[in-house]
């Protein structure tokens, strides 16, 4: 019971921790996020701004704010900044991204295992413009949820663009 003197509602993280979901923005845009654990994620980008990103082990605050409604938040090195509430009994997933603008503008120099290129993201980030930041807040649905286990380094273990022709359009 949350209150005043304890706002925080109790935190079930089960219902979204160790699941995969693929979802496609209004814009068209299609992520893919696993939830690896309670603070970390991996995440592909299948299409949009910066479609063929891909990035393992990005720490994140992990939230329930109610029953069935998870809030995943983080900032990464490249300066973009990330809020997504997911809803997965109803499949619908809200995200705002705040990219600086050296991202709106360069997204490319952003497509790539950004693993092996953290010093170069943070000199671009560094390097700037970071003003003023470009603010994309979309609907998703999620088309694919599924349980696959926590901390499991092969859900996501390669590029968009390296998946078999269709996997990303896969539907559960």
């Amino acid at each position: 019971m949350t209150s005043v003197t304890s706002p925080v509602p109790d935190q079930d993280l089960s219902g979204i921790a160790g699941h995969r979901f693929i979802y496609t923005y209004a814009n068209g845009w299609q992520y893919e996020m696993y939830v690896k654990n309670d603070t970390t994620i991996d995440y592909r980008i299948h299409s949009g701004h910066v479609g063929g990103r891909w990035v393992k082990d990005q720490t994140v605050d992990l939230v329930q704010l109610d029953d069935d409604v998870f809030k995943v938040s983080w900032t990464e090195p490249t300066g973009t900044s990330v809020s997504v509430n997911v809803l997965p009994g109803k499949r619908r997933l809200h995200g705002t991204i705040f990219f600086p603008e050296w991202v709106r503008t360069h997204g490319e120099r952003t497509v790539c295992f950004q693993n092996d290129h953290l010093d170069e993201m943070r000199a671009y980030r560094d390097e700037g413009p970071t003003y003023p930041i470009y603010v994309v807040p979309e609907f998703a649905y999620i088309t694919l949820f599924e349980h696959v286990g926590v901390d499991d380094d092969t859900v996501i273990d390669r590029a968009p663009q390296d998946l078999p022709e269709g996997w990303a359009d896969r539907t559960g």
